[in-house]
């Protein structure tokens, strides 16, 4: 009969249970060695030991073994497990790609607002940060353009406890926009943008079902000219409808929106 050994290891010495987290589909956890932060995909077996494939907001696939207290979850080390078969599986994160929050309800809003140019921009906007901003409380609005911006952030009057974000489409350097841009940053207003000419240009190809966007010659209407390059009707709404509805999550945009959007959420959400 085999005697008790006794765990002689010093009570400070000894590593703190963890919980063991079944890794769904679509949770996102933190590696704790890399920091690699991705959705789980999948869970294999192999010679040597279970793995779980993670898959980053750009799109990058990393595989890792599932080892005790290997992981972050909402900041806190896990322990990763496969998931038994046929247990009920619930969203756990957000078209954004944060956790989720069942049951949430929407924060009343804040002062502070987040400015896009147009309608098509603040349609892309909710149907990926939807979520994330009713939890936090910010309000999108849609400018129909920036010509206006500094008399419009004028009469809104930002200060500390009322942040004023603006998504400004093709930003880049020696624009009108980058003037107007450079013309109205402060202390409580940011102004970011993406490269693109239009906000449809900023949906993934691939997730549209096209090679690439086409190239218009200027002088002709962008979007017009891309559904006839397309050989879709020349209905602009009706394109836009057809664009967004391929828009499942934030893993069908391209990572120089992503980051601006973000970049404005969290400016907008700073603790007043």
């Amino acid at each position: 009969m085999r005697s008790y050994q006794p765990d002689l290891t010093p009570p400070w010495k000894r590593s703190a249970p963890v919980p063991e987290v079944p890794a769904e589909p679509d949770l996102v956890v933190e590696e704790v060695a890399s920091g690699f932060c991705g959705a789980v995909i999948r869970c294999e077996k192999t010679a040597q030991g279970p793995t779980v494939t993670l898959e980053d907001r750009f799109g990058k696939h990393r595989v890792f073994p599932m080892e005790p207290r290997g992981f972050l979850l909402e900041g806190k080390v896990v322990t990763l497990v496969r998931p038994s078969a046929g247990g009920p599986v619930r969203p756990t994160r957000t078209a954004s790609g944060s956790v989720a929050v069942p049951g949430a309800r929407a924060r009343v809003a804040r002062a502070g607002r987040i400015y896009v140019e147009g309608r098509h921009d603040a349609e892309l906007v909710e149907r990926v940060w939807g979520d994330d901003l009713r939890i936090e409380g910010v309000v999108v609005e849609y400018l129909e353009g920036v010509d206006d911006l500094p008399a419009i952030v004028a009469e809104f009057a930002p200060g500390p406890d009322a942040r004023l974000g603006v998504l400004v489409d093709h930003l880049v350097p020696g624009s009108k926009e980058s003037r107007i841009a450079a013309e109205v940053t402060g202390d409580h207003v940011l102004v970011v943008g993406h490269p693109y000419i239009d906000v449809w240009e900023a949906v993934k190809p691939s997730s549209v079902g096209i090679d690439a966007w086409p190239v218009v010659p200027k002088g002709q209407d962008w979007k017009t000219g891309v559904c006839r390059a397309l050989g879709w009707p020349e209905n602009t709404g009706a394109a836009w409808q057809r664009i967004l509805s391929t828009v499942r999550s934030y893993k069908d945009l391209e990572p120089q929106l992503l980051g601006r959007v973000e970049e404005l959420i969290d400016f907008a959400t700073v603790p007043d």
